[in-house]
């Protein structure tokens, strides 16, 4: 007979986390009108490499504004699209990445739409978002946690890995991959997509300002009696 192990500690660690930033940043609750279609998440999340968000909010709803439809923007020249994606950090690269994103979307589905994705499970559809070009499980878990999909998916960005690497939570040298499969299984069951986002959002709020890539503030940080690092 083989024994149950007991529920896996980091639960209640991250259960804390979120608490404990919850109450050092405030709620950070994503509102319905900013839960958009889940091709412009698609497209921010591909032209968005080390870009701050409100910049590829705008590029992203720039892009739109300027081709009226998603399939214009596909066929647009490249030099046009780099034109529009000087905000980005690095726009010749976001502008390669998104129109072969959208030139390939385009041609499996016939037009620019992922609503065939609401028909399968989180899983099977990230995997089919994985295939697309520039889409890695970054981009692919915010399409489906940060969209209308509104699915248990968790993003984890560069902040994220690494304060969850740094609290031990996974493996020092995992990649966004390997860090979402270890920290998926072990999410509270009660959280719903909204808390996974709002963990996302809290755990990033936190690398931005206090457990930077370099000289982490350990001394003010709110869980640094959970992390294995300030420890």
């Amino acid at each position: 007979m083989q024994l149950s192990l007991g529920p896996d500690p980091r639960t209640q660690v991250l259960r804390d986390v979120q608490q404990r930033l919850a109450g050092r940043f405030g709620r950070i609750v994503r509102p319905p009108e900013k839960r958009r279609d889940p091709v412009w998440t698609l497209v921010h999340g591909v032209i968005g490499a080390r870009t701050k968000t409100a910049a590829s909010n705008a590029a992203t709803d720039g892009l739109l504004g300027e081709y009226g439809s998603w399939e214009a923007v596909a066929g647009a020249p490249l030099p046009d699209l780099t034109r529009l994606l000087a905000t980005q950090t690095f726009p010749d690269l976001s502008a390669e990445r998104l129109k072969s994103c959208l030139m390939e979307l385009v041609r499996r589905q016939g037009r620019a739409d992922l609503s065939h994705l609401a028909d399968l499970g989180t899983e099977e559809a990230m995997a089919w978002l994985e295939t697309l070009p520039g889409v890695a499980r970054k981009v692919a878990a915010g399409v489906m946690n940060a969209s209308t999909f509104g699915r248990k998916a968790l993003v984890i960005d560069g902040h994220h890995r690494r304060i969850v690497q740094r609290m031990g939570l996974v493996p020092k040298l995992a990649d966004t991959a390997r860090a979402y499969d270890a920290l998926m299984p072990i999410l509270p069951e009660e959280w719903s997509a909204a808390d996974i986002d709002e963990h996302h959002l809290l755990v990033k709020r936190l690398g931005q300002t206090v457990c930077r890539p370099s000289r982490p503030e350990c001394g003010v940080c709110a869980v640094r009696e959970l992390c294995r690092t300030a420890a």
